[in-house]
């Protein structure tokens, strides 16, 4: 399972929210990039850069700081957040992301979202299925549709789509564990290569998600907060 360490960006700094709230954002480091650099340094090779002003303005905002880090790190990025248009996936590939997670576009806009897997492959897009009490979640949170998640990774898996992103909104800044029970009812379901976010809090968590046959794991918070320690993600890796 590969270990995939996530940098939330609001405002140019490294935050973390509770649940997706903006309202309890938390800084914990002013340069990204130093903290990018850091992950490098403990043999992580894989990192989730979500740009929250982007999901927030439905549009890409800091791509700067993916250049930043894409330019002074071998660091592999995936990047999200306020990706709408042609435009903004532009703007992230030539920027330095290697894959490029969409959520919302899939559920407002699916047509784009096809035709972007067509023309870039199901290696470069990623599916972002958020949500909450299992019901897909978009516009950086603040929006719930009716679709159960299953049914919207099956739909897409069916599209040719490769890899998803879940995360449970409930779980997520908790510190409470991950929905390893969701995880593994969705890979009992749909052949995909599942990619666990929210909740992570020790490396008995990292074990089980491994066990459900996750593809990956991100961590967030639980780096911030002392939880888990690079220097133990790197023995991992």
């Amino acid at each position: 399972m590969r270990i995939i360490v996530a940098i939330d960006i609001l405002g140019g700094k490294c935050v973390r929210l509770t649940r997706g709230d903006y309202g309890t954002k938390k800084i914990y480091n002013e340069d990204p990039l130093d903290f990018a650099k850091e992950i490098e340094a403990n043999g992580i090779r894989y990192l989730h850069l979500v740009d929250l002003d982007g999901a927030r303005d439905k549009k890409i905002i800091n791509y700067t700081i993916l250049e930043k880090i894409s330019s002074r790190t071998g660091l592999l990025i995936d990047f999200g957040g306020g990706i709408r248009s042609d435009d903004d996936l532009r703007i992230a590939f030539n920027s330095g992301a290697k894959q490029i997670t969409a959520g919302s576009i899939a559920i407002t806009a699916p047509d784009l979202f096809l035709d972007w897997l067509t023309r870039f492959g199901n290696e470069k897009i990623i599916l972002g299925a958020d949500c909450k009490d299992r019901k897909i979640s978009t516009a950086g949170w603040s929006e719930t549709s009716d679709e159960d998640v299953i049914e919207f990774i099956s739909r897409y898996l069916a599209k040719g789509i490769k890899y998803a992103i879940c995360t449970d909104i409930e779980r997520d800044g908790m510190l409470t564990g991950p929905s390893t029970e969701l995880y593994r009812e969705i890979l009992a379901t749909v052949k995909i290569d599942l990619i666990a976010s929210g909740g992570i809090t020790s490396l008995k968590d990292l074990e089980e998600l491994a066990a459900t046959g996750c593809e990956g794991a991100i961590i967030g918070k639980a780096i911030y907060e002392g939880k888990i320690k690079l220097k133990e993600l790197r023995e991992l890796c």
